[in-house]
């Protein structure tokens, strides 16, 4: 199985990179390829994307920058995503290992790559653009 670990610097502060990306309610500012809307349920989120209602669970609050969580699509396929945010310099590097699934073709997971990257580089920009303090 492939896999693919993608990368951003973001020019701000580990605390504030992981903070920002750790609300669910942020996810339709920088995934919006994939996340319309999101709501809470339970323990668990739901997001209306292109492909229907997607349940996103996710690590638990931590001091170590994992943002890892899974998403179930519709017809209840189970995926994990490591992620993470870790120092990189007075910035932040942000992680995210995507995985080649079985019956994934490899033109799809190069696109799915190119989704990756196109949301973290708006991960960093929405951060970056976001006036407050680093």
């Amino acid at each position: 199985m492939n896999s693919q670990t993608l990368s951003v610097f973001i020019a701000a502060p580990p605390a504030r990179v992981y903070g920002f990306a750790a609300d669910p309610l942020h996810l339709p500012m920088w995934v919006p390829s994939f996340c319309k809307s999101v709501a809470r349920r339970g323990d668990e989120w739901v997001v209306e994307s292109p492909l229907g209602r997607a349940v996103f669970a996710f690590a638990p609050p931590n001091d170590y920058g994992v943002l890892d969580h899974s998403v179930t699509l519709p017809d209840g396929t189970r995926f994990f995503n490591p992620m993470r945010v870790i120092a990189n310099g007075a910035g932040s590097e942000v992680l995210f290992t995507l995985f080649q699934h079985e019956g994934m073709s490899d033109e799809q997971f190069l696109n799915d790559a190119a989704l990756v990257r196109s949301d973290l580089e708006s991960l960093r920009r929405v951060i970056e653009d976001s006036a407050g303090p680093d």
